[in-house]
């Protein structure tokens, strides 16, 4: 009987022991200064530009703009030819058959069009400079005609193939840009955009440069006919190194 008592003495011992040292963790706790680390942001409320930006952009438009995959958008002849709504209904649904994806929620992205707005309107505001094309005629952002391939050629050739040959392909000076894989990832208006902003990121020049010395740059229709005869260009099965019916003919291994 008396070691049942002992042994009911001890476990009240343990418990109040327990109990009396949860009692000094808590004082402790309440005793200590309040924490003033930031509580973290739910990325739907991210509202920072170069956060929004190197999160979304920057993959394929390079740090600070500066180009990578895709164009520089810190390229302010581009920002100066393109408005704000159409970039924003870009960012927002994207470029169908391109690497741009939609960024919108309600396409199926993961931002919201507050993030799409502050992403946009901080391209401008941060690198966009009209007056670089002051005193000059810009062609239009999007096509005003059809185009025709075979003017188009030939003003590929007049423009374009000093640097980049006289089939798109290439030379030392120019990267191919009649390549198959090139042609399936970039939309008509992709080139046309490129045709007119250059890529200076690359040393490639604006719609008034591509002749050095050249009094006359291209004009709208030209760049339109040039787009024509660079989209006439495109194959249905891009990237492949052999034809169907080459393909067909090669043994099994």
């Amino acid at each position: 009987m008396k070691i049942t008592w002992i042994r009911a003495l001890s476990g009240l011992a343990v418990v109040s022991l327990f109990f009396c040292l949860m009692m000094l963790a808590a004082c402790s706790t309440l005793d200590r200064e309040p924490r003033t680390d930031p509580e973290p942001v739910a990325p739907s409320q991210i509202s920072d530009f170069d956060t929004l930006y190197a999160q979304n952009c920057a993959g394929c438009h390079g740090a600070e703009g500066r180009g990578g995959a895709s164009i520089a958008l810190a390229n302010p002849v581009y920002l100066a030819i393109v408005d704000e709504t159409t970039m924003q209904n870009v960012v927002a649904n994207g470029v169908r058959g391109t690497s741009m994806p939609a960024f919108a929620q309600r396409a199926g992205g993961m931002l919201t069009e507050r993030q799409i707005e502050v992403i946009t309107s901080g391209i401008f505001s941060r690198w966009g400079h009209k007056q670089v094309i002051d005193g000059a005629n810009p062609p239009s952002y999007a096509a005003k005609a059809a185009g025709n391939v075979d003017r188009g050629q030939l003003a590929f050739g007049t423009y374009c193939a000093s640097c980049h040959g006289s089939d798109g392909l290439g030379t030392s000076k120019g990267s191919a840009i009649t390549n198959d894989s090139v042609l399936a990832l970039v939309s008509d208006q992709g080139l046309r955009t490129i045709v007119i902003t250059g890529r200076p990121e690359l040393g490639a020049p604006d719609w008034r440069g591509n002749v050095p010395g050249r009094p006359t740059p291209m004009t709208d229709q030209e760049i339109t006919d040039v787009v024509a005869w660079l989209a006439s260009r495109r194959v249905q099965n891009p990237g492949q190194p052999y034809s169907a019916s080459n393909s067909a003919q090669r043994p099994e291994k």
